[in-house]
């Protein structure tokens, strides 16, 4: 998860860690009303006086390793045999990519094992109470056909079985791409403006799409008139990016800025659709999910004037998750939520317009069933690709999405045009 320079470790904490291996303690700072105040702030809620020093004496503690069950205290472990605040700090290393030795790693499974079967749960919880257990066996959508059926959808990225655009979206995506050309800072167009692309989501977003920035502002393909700007951001998935004056937004405007490009030069998007510990049903958690996302892509047209196409895009596998961050099926649902949306737009919902959103379109679908992988391609996932928690990849699982992502913007002629500039 990428964490904000100015605070180090803090959203990892508690948006992972604290959900992971959430507890109460006898300490002087309350964690849970810590990380309430925290979610809070992260959606852009005016703080009073004292919640904005309660918060930062947290942060301040967290960033001398005081975090929860730590405070300037010996360790001790649980009635389980783990010392979890211990656990916490390894969970926290192996999320940002960190290498960890055996004997950590050892640890940190034996934590997460211990976790899965209801040790350390206080008050941290992770809404894992209400969350589905996936199938044995989950088909890839791309792989499905007209005739699969997984409760009540059939498969294909774009339905019936079809994993390109219906006539009639291609025809809309064509006069879309059309109208991409260079801006200057104003919106105007100009032989020596910009075109940008942006990224909109959480913690795996920005992890793949930083790992994407790199190789394609690197690849001969790519255009000299394309600026890509990484404005996703860790632990905001898209409930936090409702709020249109939330801290991801701001966050997003400031990256913008200091990649000297304006909002009116961004006219391409990809969104990674996502939200933390998602329960209940398919339909109850794919609502929410379509809800969120519809209104932030109402935002980010708000936002970018001049946004044309927003690319999305769905979870990797999530079949090796430990905890109730986002596991099996619902980063497998997450797909038919892409779908869903695009079929709204096509069908001309109103909150969907043009005049409200960009045309949407798949971006590369990502998910792929571990090392069963999928018919479309070699995609496989493999226990390497992943953190300790089995949701956040780890350097080979973002190169894997880097790549998917690079290939379909320099290859497709859904995007190509825009990327390699003809």
């Amino acid at each position: 998860m990428k964490i904000p320079a100015r605070l180090p470790a803090f959203a990892a904490l508690f948006l992972g860690a604290l959900s992971l291996f959430g507890q109460t303690t006898d300490v002087p700072i309350d964690w849970d009303k810590a990380k309430q105040l925290h979610q809070r702030d992260g959606a852009g809620e005016t703080l009073t006086p004292d919640e904005k020093t309660y918060l930062d004496k947290a942060r301040a503690a967290l960033a001398k390793g005081q975090g929860p069950g730590s405070q300037g205290q010996p360790a001790s472990p649980g009635a389980d045999g783990i010392d979890w605040p211990k656990a916490q700090q390894l969970f926290q290393r192996s999320q940002r990519g960190e290498k960890l030795n055996e004997e950590d790693q050892k640890y940190l499974d034996k934590a997460l094992e211990a976790r899965k079967r209801g040790g350390n749960r206080g008050g941290g919880g992770g809404g894992t109470g209400n969350q589905r257990k996936a199938a044995e066996s989950l088909k890839p959508l791309s792989d499905m056909t007209a005739d699969d059926n997984y409760e009540g959808e059939d498969g294909g990225l774009y339905g019936k079985g079809s994993n390109e655009p219906p006539e009639a979206l291609q025809k809309a995506a064509a006069d879309a791409l059309a109208q991409i050309k260079p801006l200057d800072a104003e919106g105007k167009p100009s032989d020596s403006g910009k075109i940008v692309l942006v990224s909109i989501s959480m913690s795996n977003a920005t992890q793949e799409f930083s790992f994407f920035k790199r190789i394609a502002d690197e690849d001969a393909r790519k255009s000299g008139k394309l600026t890509i700007v990484d404005c996703a951001q860790g632990g905001q998935a898209m409930a936090q990016w409702v709020p249109e004056e939330a801290r991801p937004w701001q966050e997003a405007m400031k990256r913008i800025q200091n990649a000297e490009v304006t909002p009116q030069q961004v006219q391409v998007a990809w969104v990674k659709l996502a939200n933390v510990g998602p329960s209940g049903s398919k339909t109850e958690h794919l609502a929410k999910l379509e809800a969120d996302t519809t209104i932030v892509l109402q935002n980010a047209k708000k936002r970018f004037p001049n946004l044309r196409i927003a690319y999305l895009g769905s979870r990797i596998w999530a079949g090796n998750a430990t905890g109730g961050l986002n596991p099996e099926p619902y980063a497998y649902e997450g797909a038919f939520a892409v779908r869903h949306l695009i079929q709204k737009q096509i069908s001309g919902d109103e909150a969907l317009t043009s005049a409200k959103s960009p045309l949407l379109l798949w971006g590369p679908y990502l998910w792929a069933e571990g090392e069963k992988g999928r018919k479309l391609d070699d995609l496989k996932y493999v226990k390497d690709d992943f953190s300790g928690d089995g949701v956040h990849p780890s350097n080979s699982g973002r190169e894997k999405v880097a790549k998917l992502l690079l290939e379909f913007f320099a290859t497709s002629p859904l995007a190509k045009g825009w990327f390699i500039g003809k």
